[in-house]
């Protein structure tokens, strides 16, 4: 029975879960947004997940799915929303003001100098060719970035009820193509009523 213990306790670590990673400074939230903004072709959603999820694992997927949800609601760009409230999350004020400041930096000056170079050679057609390619190519990253914000809903769930409001407001918005402020109108009272049964 002694003999046993030290053995039990020892792989008793093996089995802990992995600890978060420690709250990103503001040197490490800067480069993070420059990082979306910069490689966000096509839109941001895509590498927003990426950073904060997969490489940096700031946030969960449902952390991620639940922050993004938030800025959706409000006025103004999403990814400009979830800079804000990631960067006041950790660093409070200034960590918001360096998260902005990594978003909107460096793709500025990137846009002036690609905008000068497409105002002499935007008609060349091996040019438009290149841009119709990298539209393709985003559109294909979108629709990857999507079914992995997805999967959190459909996987782990006591309830059928959450992916079906999923797929109801992807029915009405992508293919009936209703009023976006009506379904919101319609979906948002329903989720938060299964999410209060939910608890």
């Amino acid at each position: 029975m002694n003999e046993s213990s030290p053995t039990r306790a020892s792989a008793a670590p093996s089995t802990a879960s992995s600890p978060h990673p420690p709250p990103p400074s503001l040197f490490a939230l800067f480069v993070a947004f420059a990082t979306i903004a910069l490689c966000g072709f096509g839109g941001v959603l895509a590498w927003s997940h990426r950073v904060m999820v997969e490489e940096r694992r700031w946030l969960t997927p449902e952390q991620f799915n639940q922050t993004y949800a938030l800025c959706s609601m409000l006025p103004g760009g999403n990814i400009l929303n979830f800079s804000v409230i990631f960067g006041s999350r950790f660093r409070g004020v200034l960590g918001a003001l360096v998260a902005i400041a990594g978003l909107l930096g460096p793709p500025m000056l990137l846009i002036m100098i690609i905008g000068t170079i497409y105002a002499h050679y935007g008609e060349m057609p091996a040019l438009r060719r290149a841009l119709t390619g990298i539209a393709s190519a985003a559109a294909g990253l979108m629709m990857a970035t999507v079914a992995k914000m997805a999967r959190p809903l459909f996987v782990n769930r006591r309830s059928i009820a959450v992916p079906l409001v999923a797929v109801a407001t992807f029915a009405a918005i992508g293919v009936m193509q209703w009023p976006l402020p009506l379904v919101l109108a319609a979906i948002i009272p329903v989720s938060i009523g299964i999410s209060w049964v939910r608890l």
